[in-house]
């Protein structure tokens, strides 16, 4: 065997094993079965018209009329051929299937990581199951939320690249930083590469301190130029995905709003963002699992103080089916599916690094944990959150806040490596490392004791939520409400008592090797043990067997209701529904089988939002007749099932109008929609005024307008006329893509009623389209498909170059 294959042979072990804890817990995977995860199931229903066209055509639509009236496809489903890296992906992740693989990536890169640092690779292999199996990576996978855990999953190679760039590595290392970095913006998890890009600001602060402090300002210059030109070449790759959301956001509830009462904000509304903010107190997840119960519906078992109480009051029928989903969560955000636990182990070692690291890590590593801390706090910290929110460029773009608790993930068992690095060093003094195991175990251990004794002296575990529970006079069920105060009690003081054992667990079998009780290799053995034990216990509370569906369940998550089959009997070409019988605009399972004005998206267009606020809201027919809103399906009052009734006053996918209603701005706009008859008046803002400039309204009772053939991008319309007329299309107006042609030649249109589109129609026979052609596609893949190209030819020249002066 050759030696350099030797020294590869324990990588790889560990790799396998990886690879094996991933699939036993995924197992059910491997039987051809599906997570059945919430917001997959939306994105179908989202993205149901653009699979479809994609699947018929063979090339993307880039706009979905099912959502919201219609909206660019960017942030929903849209393919980047162009993008080369997404080969690169999928050999990192080894064939496995989405979201299994982002686990054994996050395992994989963050042991990588840890190796850049010069760490033992068993060392390695400890702090990589403390990072990949945090409990919020597995809560997310629940949720649905894919592209959140594979940036996640990446964050450590990007990591990775740096470090060896800091290491005088810099063909590698910038090849490795590009890649890795270009992996990162490939997930399409903007908020997660965003808090990356924090850590990675203050990391790059603490370096550029220490080469100037020690007057290495060569390395300093090599190593800047080296990774700002990783950077660029990382995103070129990604252009078109980068420049069409950078182009769609200012358009859409992240960018700015035209109307005066919300000009203050150029992001997102302050309230909207901050409303899954971390509770302070309930930070202590980090430490105890279920310190705020847990999940808002936490399952308990029949020995609970609830079961019983509801078995005692006569309510046993309904016992069973309550306990399933317990009402546990008493803390700050309105909704959560778990808490945020690094484990008991991470954060003890995590204290110990704070008394033994040394170096410059240690504080980039602390300032960047209780930045995200504090940060995740939100509206409970506004003093901090607001300096961000208001002058940081780009954080007002993003919501809950929470989400910054995702990098704590990965700085906390980083630091946690480290600590103990420095404990297995033997040129550490034994009473330093006795001392720093011993004041963690004060700290960590002190606060699982006081908890576990007495939670009841800092909490009363009293929930909003509570209120919900009451009889048929409207007074509190009390005894129901105590016997759930008792339950979230003792759900704490059991986690404490839990992360109490793991916590002297760790400490014992360290203390032991201090003292020759125990060899090296066992006690880095019983902690990667306990560790995986502790963090897979917790997990498997949220995704665990009952998870699973077949797949072709998950991949089909919606089954038409018989509101949604009669609806489908219409077979008119375009034509919008309204369902009142789900969230209207929460939920994309009317997408899935119609053209909806609902919808489920975290960034749909700011206009059409406020259209919701400002009109749709205050149950303006008018507008929903503009919206060509044929069907709305209510809930029947007999049996609780959705319903469909039809709108008599919808207008149609085009009319012409009589007059125009001239406003100054978008106040005027959006005011001008109440009381509106808009089959008869257009409202246009003045800065269109030019556009009108010579035209004259002409009624003409035989004149006509008719779509004729649909597409999601391109909309063909014949018109007759005797007198030139001016046609209102309910379509949604965004003049970044689309086009207008009268007998195919351009010809220009203009916005309409706060979010339609408008255009002068000339007399006679025509032909009308618009087609969405938005250059930054085109234009973005011609870029795209070059950078790739210079990034993998650069990335296998620093391979082959380092391959060869390892074998030189």
């Amino acid at each position: 065997m050759k030696p350099e294959f030797k020294k590869l042979l324990p990588h790889l072990y560990v790799i396998l094993f990886f690879l094996a804890i991933t699939l036993v817990y995924f197992s059910p995977v491997m039987q051809g079965k599906a997570i059945r995860q919430h917001d997959i199931a939306q994105w179908e229903g989202m993205s149901k018209e653009i699979q479809d066209f994609r699947d018929k055509y063979h090339t993307e639509p880039l706009w979905t009329n099912s959502m919201f009236g219609g909206m660019p496809a960017y942030q929903i489903s849209v393919n980047y051929p162009n993008n080369l890296l997404r080969f690169v992906d999928s050999i990192l992740t080894v064939g496995l299937p989405a979201p299994v693989s982002y686990i054994f990536l996050s395992l994989v890169g963050f042991y990588l990581l840890i190796l850049c640092l010069g760490i033992n690779y068993n060392l390695a292999a400890a702090g990589a199951i403390g990072f990949a199996f945090a409990s919020y990576n597995f809560i997310i996978i629940v949720a649905g939320h894919n592209s959140k855990i594979h940036a996640i999953a990446l964050a450590p190679l990007v990591l990775a690249g740096i470090m060896m760039v800091f290491n005088r590595k810099y063909l590698l290392g910038g090849a490795v930083t590009a890649i890795a970095l270009g992996l990162e913006v490939y997930a399409n998890h903007l908020q997660i590469t965003y808090y990356l890009a924090l850590a990675i600001g203050i990391l790059l602060i603490v370096e550029v301190v220490k080469l100037l402090k020690s007057g290495n300002t060569d390395h300093l210059i090599k190593s800047g130029a080296t990774l700002a030109i990783a950077t660029v070449m990382a995103l070129l790759p990604n252009i078109t995905s980068l420049w069409a959301t950078y182009e769609y956001g200012k358009e859409s509830t992240r960018g700015p709003s035209e109307l005066t009462e919300k000009k203050e904000s150029t992001g997102l509304d302050k309230n909207y963002a901050l409303g899954w903010s971390y509770g302070i107190a309930e930070t202590m997840t980090l430490l105890i699992p279920d310190f705020m119960g847990g999940a808002s519906q936490q399952e308990l078992g029949r020995n609970s103080a609830t079961y019983k109480a509801l078995v005692d009051n006569g309510a046993g029928q309904q016992a069973n089916s309550f306990i399933k989903q317990a009402p546990l969560y008493w803390g700050d955000m309105p909704y959560t599916s778990g808490p945020n636990y690094n484990g008991a182990i991470m954060i003890f070692l995590f204290v110990v690094a704070l008394y033994l690291v040394k170096n410059e890590y240690k504080w980039w590593l602390l300032s960047a944990t209780l930045l995200f801390v504090l940060l995740s706090w939100g509206k409970n910290f506004m003093a901090f959150t607001d300096i961000f929110f208001n002058y940081v460029p780009g954080y007002n773009k993003f919501r809950a806040v929470s989400m910054n608790l995702a990098m704590v993930s990965l700085t906390i068992p980083l630091l946690a490596v480290l600590g103990l690095e420095r404990l297995f060093n033997k040129d550490v003094a034994l009473k330093e490392k006795q001392k720093a195991l011993k004041m963690a175990l004060y700290i960590t251990g002190g606060l699982c004791l006081v908890f576990a004794i007495a939670p009841g002296i800092f909490f009363s575990f009293s929930s909003p939520a509570d209120s919900q529970f009451v009889d048929r006079d409207g007074k509190q069920i009390d005894w129901l409400i105590s016997a759930l105060v008792s339950d979230r009690e003792s759900t704490l003081r059991t986690d404490a008592f839990r992360s109490l054992f793991f916590i002297g667990a760790s400490f014992f079998l360290i203390t032991f090797w201090l003292r020759n009780k125990i060899n090296f290799v066992y006690t880095l053995l019983g902690l990667g043990l306990l560790t995986l034990t502790d963090m897979w216990g917790v997990n498997k509370r949220y995704l665990n067997n009952s998870n699973f569906v077949a797949e072709s369940k998950a991949k089909q998550p919606f089954q038409p209701t018989r509101a949604d089959q009669m609806i489908l009997a219409d077979t008119d070409l375009d034509y919008r529904v309204m369902n009142t019988a789900v969230s209207t605009f929460n939920d994309a399972s009317t997408s899935y089988f119609h053209k909806s004005i609902g919808g489920y998206h975290g960034a749909k267009l700011k206009r059409y939002q406020e259209l919701i606020e400002y009109q749709i809201s205050k149950n303006n027919m008018a507008v929903l007749d503009m919206l060509n809103t044929r069907y709305i399906i209510l809930q029947s009052k007999e049996d609780g099932q959705p319903i469909a009734q039809r709108n008599p006053g919808a207008l149609g996918n085009a009319w012409y109008v009589d007059e125009v209603k001239m406003v100054p701005d978008a106040d005027g706009e959006i005011a001008a929609l109440t009381g509106l008859v808009p089959a008869h008046t257009a409202v246009v803002d003045k800065r269109f005024e030019s556009y009108l400039s010579g035209f004259h309204s002409t009624p003409d009772s035989l004149a006509t307008i008719k779509l004729t053939e649909y597409l999601p991008n391109h909309l063909t319309y014949t018109t007759n006329t005797s007198t030139e007329q001016l046609a209102v299309f309910s379509e949604i107006y965004y003049d970044k893509g689309w086009n207008a042609y009268v007998d195919g030649k351009p010809a220009p249109h203009i916005r309409t009623d706060y979010v339609l589109r408008a255009m002068r129609i000339p007399a006679g026979k025509h032909m009308v389209e618009f087609k969405f052609e938005p250059k930054v596609y085109q234009t973005g893949e011609t870029i795209a498909l070059a950078g790739s190209i210079v990034l993998l030819l650069t990335a296998g020249f620093a391979l082959f170059r380092e391959f060869k002066n390892r074998n030189s």
